[in-house]
């Protein structure tokens, strides 16, 4: 909720669900480190550590956070998971001195921090799999829908809507297929205490038992652990998600670029959905701004540099771990999930409520598609004995002096150039020149490629393992 009273993130209010925001709250964290003192606790039980009645009281209190007393502590010294250790403590008195039993700080956290960022990337998976699924919708439906293609921002030849999108939709899918593989190689760091050995529980239980032990804490929060650690997992596990996410974002950023520049009025064959009471303006009441484009834009931006922060934690992690990650850690992996949700969603709305300017794309199909006609063109007259470099000069001649009729708000008039000229007329009849100059199906392969590529979508989606849920794990509210 908004407080007016303080600063807040944008993103604490503005930007992202409350799925993703409930991840990373201190609700959701705090009662993630209770559940793995409790689960520690748990698996102690079987190497007589432990008593039944001491599990009871801390599975009793686990859920029964009291934030005030934690921060209480915490303002005395200054360590915010041995505060809530000790207030998790009081509230047992008889277990209270068995919690945290051989474990170090980053066993609690670092663990934590794994299930959330399995948490983020199932709810990042399933908006990602809804808005695939819609983009296969789209590109299926306007696969044959002539539309005109620019390179260098300068209108180029035919291409048609669903094959243009079908472009970004293979780049999500390659984020799918990428983003999944990371979801599961997610690991936590497991309980290996201080530098990593385990010596700590090795002393308590067994060096015998240890692998057992370790097993067995996996097992109970459906968390693989890295084998080797040292006081944390393996900083290049955030850095590979973080990329993976920026590399999504460019491909959404991509998207909703291209949106920006086709719902400019020049253009105008596309727009993003706008309310009727929505202001685009406050000094221009006709605007009618890309703002959820702009958005996604803007966020992304952002999003490509985290990755930069994630390499220096890794990188700069010396010999066991220094702490110079920690403060940026805290806002780093929420925002960078934030961020790409709330990308995700708005391209997904976007997506969704798209409106076709049919008049505006047949306008720019009558006024640029003649002009593409000329590669056809030159490619039949050469083919019928003419000199293709007097070709391009002629062409050239007459689509300069159209070009310039364009420009003066008139029509197009290069096809009747062409067909009424001698020099052309040898090697074809006016009508047959007439035919060659209509390239509204002149885009190859695009509406077949965009087809099939809305069934391989289609397909990996429904080919693939079920998504994982939240529900997986039981730990959110």
């Amino acid at each position: 909720m908004l407080n007016p009273e303080i600063y807040q993130s944008p993103f604490s209010w503005r930007y992202g669900s409350d799925e993703m925001r409930y991840i990373w709250s201190e609700k959701n964290k705090r009662k993630l480190w209770r559940k793995l003192w409790v689960a520690l606790a748990q698996v102690q039980v079987e190497y007589g550590l432990v008593t039944k009645a001491q599990i009871e009281e801390l599975q009793k209190f686990a859920g029964a956070l009291d934030l005030e007393r934690s921060l209480e502590i915490e303002s005395e010294i200054h360590h915010d998971l041995m505060a809530e250790l000790l207030a998790f403590a009081e509230q047992c008195p008889t277990a209270g001195g068995i919690l945290h039993l051989g474990a170090t700080s980053m066993d609690i956290e670092d663990n934590t921090d794994a299930i959330r960022l399995r948490q983020s990337l199932i709810i990042i998976l399933n908006t990602l799999h809804g808005l695939l699924l819609q983009l296969a919708d789209f590109i299926n439906k306007f696969a044959e829908i002539p539309v005109m293609a620019f390179t260098h921002l300068q209108p180029a030849e035919p291409t048609t809507l669903g094959y243009r999108f079908a472009f970004y939709a293979q780049d999500l899918m390659a984020d799918w297929q990428l983003l999944t593989d990371i979801y599961h190689q997610i690991k936590g760091k497991g309980f290996k205490g201080a530098v990593g050995t385990g010596a700590s529980y090795a002393e308590l239980i067994g060096l015998q038992n240890y692998r057992g032990f370790e097993q067995k804490l996996a097992d109970i929060l459906a968390l693989p652990f890295f084998p080797i650690s040292n006081q944390t997992y393996p900083r290049r596990q955030d850095y590979q998600a973080l990329s993976s996410l920026a590399g999504m974002g460019s491909t959404l950023y991509k998207l909703s670029f291209d949106l920006r520049i086709l719902q400019s009025p020049p253009i105008g064959e596309l727009s993003e959905p706008f309310g009727k009471k929505q202001v685009g303006s406050s000094a221009m009441p006709f605007k009618r701004n890309p703002i959820q484009a702009e958005k996604v834009n803007s966020l992304a931006r952002n999003l490509a540099q985290m990755p930069l922060t994630a390499w220096h934690n890794a990188a700069h992690s010396l010999l066991e771990r220094t702490l110079d990650d920690s403060a940026n850690r805290r806002s780093l992996l929420p925002e960078a999930f934030l961020s790409s949700d709330e990308i995700l969603r708005t391209c997904a709305k976007m997506v969704s409520g798209l409106k076709i300017n049919t008049k505006a794309i047949q306008k720019n199909m009558a006024v640029y598609a003649p002009f593409s006609s000329t590669e056809r063109l030159m490619m039949a007259l050469a083919g019928s004995g003419a000199n293709r470099q007097e070709l391009h000069a002629r062409i050239r001649e007459h689509a300069l002096n159209a070009w310039e009729s364009v420009q003066s708000g008139r029509p197009n008039p290069l096809a009747h150039l062409i067909s009424n000229d001698p020099e052309f007329t040898q090697y074809f009849s006016p009508e047959e020149l007439q035919k060659l100059m209509t390239v509204e199906e002149y885009f190859g392969v695009a509406s077949q490629q965009a087809r099939v590529l809305s069934e391989q979508i289609r397909r990996l989606l429904t080919s693939s393992a079920a998504l994982p849920s939240l529900k997986d794990y039981n730990w959110t509210a």
